[in-house]
């Protein structure tokens, strides 16, 4: 056998004008050429070849390519790879390089790979193989090519850049490709469209979306909705570019990239007050889309709901499936098909869900994802609600919020009973639709079905029970709070400008962030009627009074610093230094997660402080009452812990005057539920043991499987939270004591 020689490369591929014998080992920082050879027909198939039985990797399937011999550059070697194993002959001008001089995936190879593309139609018949190198060929679609790598039949190990290759294959003819620097994939939803991250030379960001070309009369009446909405003033993506790409055979549309969060992630996350808002701007975006008219020409709007919906509901029928009360439901549809007629008609968004709209960086409101649905969007405004409230199930507050901010006030009876109707076609319909394409997904339809019946009262009541008609916020500032009442709080001026609101409080009080200038303050006021306010006004104001003693005699490191307190506006306002600070509270979930974040070693210094407050707490002569979670805030700038809102602190000694105490009762002692119960040290020794569940553990059961930390230290928490008061640690120093001695 002739001897076969390759020039020696460096890592960066230059030539080194030495040589090397194939079959030798090759020396550190040596390198040689090898070449993959794709070849891509008019159906986007690609030819494949099949290893000889005699080879490594025997009748296993891989694309052209080989070795570049002494004197041989890449080109060269691609077209005579293609020519010895397949015994056809490349056209150069059909071939690009899509990946230079990349490096052997393969442990131990010690090549560098270019990959080449071909777009050549070739009759298979002509193929010629070569018995030493291969047994087979054929032409395979991606889809083929991918089965083939999942049942182990294809050499994936060579080719780690084959979605690359495909995405290459989709892009390379999109005007501007060549600005292209970054193309990422995105992974989300049911929309078989592919979509990328693009990012180009000049720093601009763009959205990339790629269908089949079948696709190409709706995806060009997607982006034509895209262009109107946009031109209306409406947040979204800014169209840029559509038309064919990949050879003709798919379809591609670029607009802007938005930054921001997916509301369906971000509201969780937000207090009631603050998703409530968000749902008024919703409502509003919503409102101003529907001023776009449908064409003249559409006919009647109850002739084409059914036209398309009496089959859906007659599939339903036919499913198999069975729900809850289903034949009161389709009953109620049948009896009711007179609400539709006449309806107006308009411009809609089709899929008006959470999981297609976003919270900007400027907490503004932005619509994504325009698909033409089952009506070409255009029908009864009011159907838009049907994919609105199903944001209920997570989150009442936005939805209800949707409504008032569409209406601009208490919508009429005709509304909600029409969603009714909508919502329950809608959930029949997609319950036949899902048990034939997702079938993972029934279960949740059937719930979403349940849980709708019950907003519903089994169709008997049109108002859904998660809406919260006297849900009321105003705004300071341009910053919203949730009230029981109106209030004017035009008094803050006096300390400056309101920046951020704490509404979640069952005291009585509601807490501003107030800038003046550099300056920072939190004025916690008491005298207007807060939503979750468990006391009225005038006790809330008599508390906050005989609070001020208790921050002065109770000043500490950790305790958020009192500055003055006075009367004002019929209330009564203090006025404290300003904390950057995360809450540990489950009020306000969004700083409850970063909170709970926090590396272990920080935790464990921020209970450390909470402790140390409280021994000092016992030593003024006081004892906690309404410790929690939301109490305990850290500042992750200056890393430093704040405690605030102990009002209900008192002097010792004593007694439970009420029975059920105030507070969370995942803090509490037995006996802060029992009458004339003694509450001293060793009841806050019960409450620094909850608290050190709630930052290491679970919080409820206080079991040792969820425990973070060592035996020794659940020992001396689950010891703090005895039901026995003899039991526990007796005072918070022992406390303290035993629990660095565990450590």
């Amino acid at each position: 056998m002739a001897i076969e020689l390759w020039d020696v490369l460096d890592e960066n591929g230059n030539a080194t004008d030495r040589f090397h014998e194939r079959g030798k080992p090759m020396n550190n920082g040596e390198y040689h050429l090898e070449v993959s050879v794709w070849i891509e027909n008019d159906n986007a198939e690609y030819l494949i070849s099949q290893r000889s039985p005699n080879k490594t990797f025997p009748n296993m399937w891989e694309c052209t390519g080989g070795n570049a011999v002494a004197g041989d550059d890449s080109l060269t070697t691609a077209l005579k790879e293609a020519k010895e194993e397949l015994g056809i002959t490349l056209d150069p001008r059909n071939g690009r390089i899509i990946k230079h001089h990349l490096p052997c995936s393969t442990v131990g190879c010690q090549g560098l790979i270019d990959v080449w593309l071909f777009r050549q139609n070739i009759d298979i018949s002509t193929v010629i193989l070569d018995p030493d190198e291969t047994c087979d060929a054929m032409w395979a679609n991606r889809k083929k090519i991918k089965q083939m790598i999942d049942d182990g039949s294809f050499i994936s190990v060579w080719y780690p850049y084959l979605d690359d290759l495909f995405l290459y294959c989709d892009t390379h003819d999109i005007p501007g490709y060549n600005t292209f620097i970054k193309i990422e994939p995105i992974e989300k939803g049911w929309s078989e469209d592919k979509k990328y991250y693009v990012e180009t030379v000049d720093g601009q960001r763009m959205l990339l979306r790629i269908s089949d070309v079948s696709e190409l009369d709706r995806k060009k009446a997607e982006y034509g909705m895209m262009e109107r909405v946009y031109e209306l003033g409406i947040i979204t993506p800014q169209p840029f570019g559509f038309g064919l790409c990949g050879g003709g055979k798919s379809v591609y549309s670029l607009s802007a990239w938005l930054d921001g969060e997916d509301a369906e992630k971000a509201l969780p996350l937000m207090s009631e007050t603050e998703q409530y808002d968000l749902g008024l701007k919703a409502g509003e975006t919503l409102r101003k889309i529907h001023t776009l008219p449908a064409p003249k020409s559409t006919p009647e709007w109850d002739v084409r709901f059914f036209g398309v919906m009496d089959d859906r509901l007659d599939a339903f029928q036919n499913s198999g499936i069975s729900l809850e009360n289903d034949r009161v439901v389709l009953d109620y549809l049948r009896d009711n098909r007179y609400l539709l007629k006449g309806r107006p008609q308009c411009f809609r968004h089709g899929d008006y869900s959470i999981g297609n709209l976003m919270i900007t960086n400027s907490n503004e409101i932005a619509v994504i994802d325009w698909e033409t649905d089952d009506f070409d969007n255009y029908g009864d405004p009011w159907l838009d609600f049907t994919d609105v409230i199903w944001s209920a199930d997570k989150s009442p507050h936005f939805a209800t919020g949707v409504v008032k901010g569409y209406f601009g006030n208490e919508p009429s009876v005709e509304f909600w009973e029409r969603l009714m109707f909508y919502v329950f076609t809608a959930i029949l319909s997609s319950i036949q639709w899902v048990a034939k394409t997702h079938k993972e997904a029934v279960e949740n339809e059937i719930r979403l079905c349940e849980e709708a019946l019950h907003w519903f009262g089994n169709m008997k009541i049109p108002v859904p029970t998660w809406y919260l008609k006297d849900f009321y916020i105003q705004w300071t500032d341009g910053v919203p709070y949730k009230l029981k009442a109106p209030f004017d709080f035009s008094f803050l001026n006096k300390y400056g400008k309101a920046f951020k609101v704490y509404d979640d409080q069952d005291s009585g009080n509601i807490c501003f962030g107030i800038a003046d200038g550099e300056n920072k303050y939190f004025v916690k006021f008491a005298g207007a009627s807060t939503a979750r306010a468990n006391v009225s006004t005038e006790e809330a104001i008599d508390r906050m009074k005989l609070t001020v003693p208790i921050y002065r005699d109770l000043a500490h490191p950790t305790l958020t610093r009192l500055i003055s307190a006075e009367e004002i506006d019929g209330g009564y306002a203090m006025v404290f230094e300003w904390t950057d600070a995360e809450c540990m509270g489950r009020q306000y979930p969004g700083s409850r997660e970063k909170f709970m974040q926090m590396p272990l070693e920080t935790k464990l210094r921020v209970f450390d402080e909470i402790l140390s407050f409280h021994a000092h707490v016992t030593k003024q002569g006081y004892v906690a009452i309404d410790f929690y979670d939301g109490c305990i805030m850290y500042d992750f700038n200056f890393e430093r812990t704040a405690l605030c809102d102990i009002e209900m602190y008192t002097k010792t000694p004593y007694k439970n005057p009420i029975g059920r105490m105030w507070g969370s009762s995942r803090f509490m002692s037995p006996e802060e539920f029992e009458l004339g119960a003694e509450i001293d040290e060793i009841t806050n020794v019960y409450t620094m043991g909850a608290t050190a569940f709630a930052f290491f553990g679970n919080e409820r059961d206080r079991c040792f499987e969820q425990w973070i930390l060592s035996k020794e230290l659940f020992n001396v928490a689950k010891k703090a939270v005895s039901d026995n008061r003899s039991q526990r640690q007796q005072s918070i120093e022992q406390f303290i004591v035993e629990w660095r001695a565990a450590k």
